[in-house]
C-alpha cells in the first residue's frame, strides 16, 4: 500500500509550528518544529507501509442504538499537479471553502480535487493544534459530516487523510446537517467521542451538483474570514511538499450515527415545550420538502415521534444531483413546489430545507409563505414574547416595514446590519458584549440563530421554535394549525412591489486601470451617494452600515457591492412597479457613468 512519507508529515508539522512567523530564521524553524515531528507522529520512520488491514471493530451503544465502526480504506497515490498559493486562495468564499470538486460543467475545470483537499485537511488540523494547544499525551479529535453531493464520500475520505497525516483522530458522521457538526463540538458524551476539538462539514450549500466545500467549527462557534485564509495558506505551503505516491488512509476511522443525538434533542426541545407531552403534535399534518439535501430526516426523526402526520413530504431521499429542484428556501421554484405539497396534501405546516440544513422557511396551511421578511418578523414575534424588547439583527436587505414591525408593534429593536449569515451573528454577539441585549440574528436567506441556541444558524431549529409555539397553543387549548403562527404577524406592512438586480463589473474593462473591481464598486457608490446628496426627493437612511440605502416614492433601494463577486446587487422595494421605476431611474443616473458596469438588467427594469 501506499503511504506517505516521513518528509511529507514533516512538513504538514512544519506549517503548524511556523505559521505564526513566516519571518523566523531557518534554524529557529528547526528547533522550534523538531518537538512535534517526535511528539505527534513517532511512528515515522522514513517510509510507513502498511500491509496489515485491521478487523473491522463494532460497538453499539443502547440509548440511541449508535455504531461505532473503526476499519481502513484504500489509499490513493496520484501525480500532484503544480498549484500556487493563489489558487488556493481563490477557494475561499467569505467565511467558507468552496470550489468545483468533479468535472461535468464545460469552463468550470476541478479546483477542489482530493490532494488539495488532503491539504486543506491537514492545514486545519494544524490551525486547530495551535489554539488548542494539548498536551503530548492527548490527540485532537475532529469530526467529518457531509450532505448528499455525489461527490461528498470522496472528500471525506480525503479530508480523513489528511487529519490523520496531521496525528489527529478522525470521526465520520456520514450523511449530516451542518448545525449537528458545530453541535458535536458542544456536546458530552465520552461513549460518542465528544465533544470533538473541531469539526468539519463538507457542503456548497444549494450550489450546483458539481461544487463542494467546507465549514469549519469548534466550540466557539464557526471559523471566520480571517481563520479561513490562514488555513488556506497553510494549505498552500503543505501541499507544495507532498509527494507523488500519496497520503496512506488512516489506521483506524471511527463512525458514529452522531443525528440520532442531534434529532433527539430537538424532539426533546418540543416535548418540553409544550410540558412534556410525547406526542404534542399528533394531529397536525405537516410535510416536509427536503430538496434531495440532508434535511430528510426531519420527517421520519423528528415529526413522527411527536406525533405529527407527514404523508405527502417530498424529496427526503439524499441524492447530490437534486434532480426535483434547487434545495434552497429563496429559490421560486423550490418555494412552489412545497407550497403545492400543502395544498395537495391539505397540510397544515410545510417545511423545507436547503441542503445541509443551516437555512429553512415555511409555508402556512393556506399556502403563504413564511420565508424572507415574513420568517424573521414570525421569529422576532416569537422571541420578542419571551426576552421583550431585544434587538434583532438582520442582514441590510431587509423591508421597512420589517423595522416598523418589530419596533411599533413588537416593542423590539431592529438591527440592521451587513449581508452575511456569519457578519449577522457575530454583530448579535458583539451588540450582547456591550450590553445591548440581543437573542435573534438573522438574514432574509433563511439563516437564522438564537442565543438560547449558542448563535448557530440551525434550519432545524428555526423549525422547531414554530414547532414550539404551535405544541405549546394546542396545549394551552389556545389553537390548533398554522393560524396561530400566522396570526404573529399580522400587522406586517409588505411592499406591493419588490425587485432584486445584479449589475455586474467587467474586470477586463479598459475603465478599471488596472484596479480591483472592489475599488471600482467603491467609487459607482461614491457617485450615487453623491447624487442622492445634491437631490431633496432622495432620504438617505440615517443608519446604514452596507452600501447606500435610501429611501423615496413611498418605498427604498439598497446598492451595495457582493461580499465576494464582482457584482453590485440592487433591491428595490415599493408601493407599485411605477414608484419602484423611479427608485430605479435614480440609481441608474449614476450607474451610467461608469461604462464597465453592465446597466442591461436595470435598463431592461425601467424600460429604457
Amino acid at each position: 500500500m501506499a503511504a506517505i512519507s516521513g518528509k511529507v508529515v514533516q512538513h504538514v508539522l512544519v506549517a503548524h509550528c511556523c505559521q505564526q512567523n513566516r519571518q523566523l530564521s531557518t534554524q529557529y524553524r528547526k528547533d522550534c518544529c523538531t518537538p512535534y515531528r517526535h511528539n505527534f507522529l513517532p511512528h515515522i520512520r522514513g517510509k510507513l507501509t502498511s500491509t496489515d488491514i485491521s478487523t473491522i471493530q463494532l460497538r453499539t451503544f443502547s440509548k440511541f442504538n449508535r455504531g461505532i465502526v473503526c476499519c481502513n480504506a484504500a489509499p490513493s497515490a496520484t501525480i500532484i499537479p503544480s498549484i500556487d498559493k493563489g489558487a488556493f486562495l481563490k477557494l475561499q468564499n467569505g467565511s467558507d471553502i468552496r470550489g468545483v470538486a468533479i468535472d461535468g460543467v464545460e469552463g468550470e475545470p476541478v479546483s477542489l480535487p482530493e490532494r488539495v483537499t488532503e491539504a486543506i485537511a491537514a492545514a486545519f488540523a494544524a490551525w486547530l493544534l495551535d489554539r488548542k494547544k494539548p498536551d503530548a499525551s492527548r490527540r485532537l479529535k475532529v469530526s467529518i459530516g457531509h450532505d448528499s453531493r455525489i461527490s461528498a464520500q470522496k472528500l471525506q475520505d480525503a479530508v480523513s487523510r489528511g487529519l490523520d497525516a496531521a496525528g489527529v483522530d478522525v470521526i465520520q458522521y456520514g450523511l449530516a446537517s451542518t448545525p449537528a457538526m458545530f453541535n458535536s463540538t458542544l456536546t458530552k458524551n465520552e461513549d460518542i467521542f465528544c465533544p470533538v476539538d473541531g469539526s468539519i462539514m463538507i457542503t456548497a450549500s444549494h450550489l450546483p451538483y458539481n461544487r463542494n466545500g467546507f465549514k469549519f467549527f469548534t466550540n466557539v462557534g464557526g471559523l471566520g474570514k480571517v481563520d479561513i485564509k490562514d488555513i488556506l495558506e497553510r494549505a498552500a505551503d503543505i501541499y507544495k511538499n507532498f509527494t507523488d505516491e500519496g497520503l496512506r488512509d488512516p489506521q483506524s476511522v471511527k463512525r458514529v450515527d452522531y443525528m440520532a443525538v442531534y434529532t433527539s434533542d430537538l424532539v426533546a426541545a418540543v416535548r418540553k415545550a409544550s410540558g412534556d407531552i410525547e406526542k404534542p403534535l399528533e394531529g397536525f399534518h405537516i410535510v416536509v420538502d427536503a430538496g434531495n439535501g440532508a434535511g430528510g430526516f426531519f420527517a421520519g426523526k423528528v415529526l413522527e415521534p411527536l406525533g405529527a402526520i407527514t404523508s405527502g413530504s417530498q424529496f427526503l431521499e439524499p441524492d447530490g444531483t437534486f434532480p426535483n429542484h434547487i434545495p434552497n428556501p429563496e429559490d421560486k421554484e423550490a418555494m412552489e413546489a412545497i407550497t403545492r405539497a400543502v395544498l395537495d396534501n391539505k397540510a397544515d405546516l410545510g417545511i423545507i430545507f436547503d441542503t445541509d440544513v443551516d437555512r429553512s422557511a415555511a409555508v402556512d396551511s393556506s399556502g403563504r409563505e413564511l420565508n424572507r421578511n415574513r420568517l424573521i418578523a414570525l421569529m422576532s414575534a416569537i422571541v420578542l414574547e419571551e426576552h421583550p424588547g431585544t434587538t434583532v439583527v438582520t442582514d441590510s436587505v431587509t423591508s421597512d416595514g420589517l423595522t416598523t414591525f418589530i419596533e411599533k408593534k413588537l416593542g423590539g429593536r431592529h438591527h440592521r446590519f451587513k449581508r452575511g449569515y456569519k457578519n449577522v451573528i457575530d454583530e448579535a454577539i458583539r451588540l450582547n458584549s456591550v450590553g445591548e441585549e440581543s437573542h435573534l440574528a438573522i438574514e432574509t436567506s433563511g439563516h437564522g440563530a438564537l442565543k438560547e441556541n449558542n448563535w448557530l444558524d440551525d434550519g432545524a431549529y428555526l423549525m422547531v421554535k414554530l414547532l414550539n409555539k404551535l405544541a405549546s397553543a394546542k396545549a394551552s387549548g389556545l389553537g390548533a394549525g398554522s393560524k396561530v403562527l400566522t396570526d404573529l404577524i399580522e400587522g406586517l406592512e409588505e411592499p406591493g412591489f419588490a425587485v432584486e438586480l445584479r449589475l455586474k463589473i467587467d474586470q477586463n474593462h479598459a475603465d478599471l486601470k488596472g484596479g480591483s473591481f472592489r475599488a471600482y464598486g467603491e467609487a459607482v457608490l461614491q457617485h450615487l451617494s453623491n447624487i442622492v446628496d445634491s437631490d431633496p426627493k432622495l432620504e438617505k437612511a440615517p443608519v446604514n452600515y452596507e452600501g447606500i440605502r435610501v429611501s423615496a416614492y413611498g418605498g427604498w433601494f439598497l446598492l451595495r457591492l457582493s461580499l465576494h463577486d464582482p457584482v453590485l446587487p440592487l433591491n428595490i422595494e415599493g408601493p407599485n412597479k411605477e414608484d419602484a421605476v423611479k427608485l430605479g431611474l435614480a440609481v441608474l443616473s449614476a450607474a451610467r457613468e461608469f461604462p464597465a458596469l453592465d446597466t442591461s438588467a436595470l435598463d431592461k427594469f425601467v424600460q429604457v
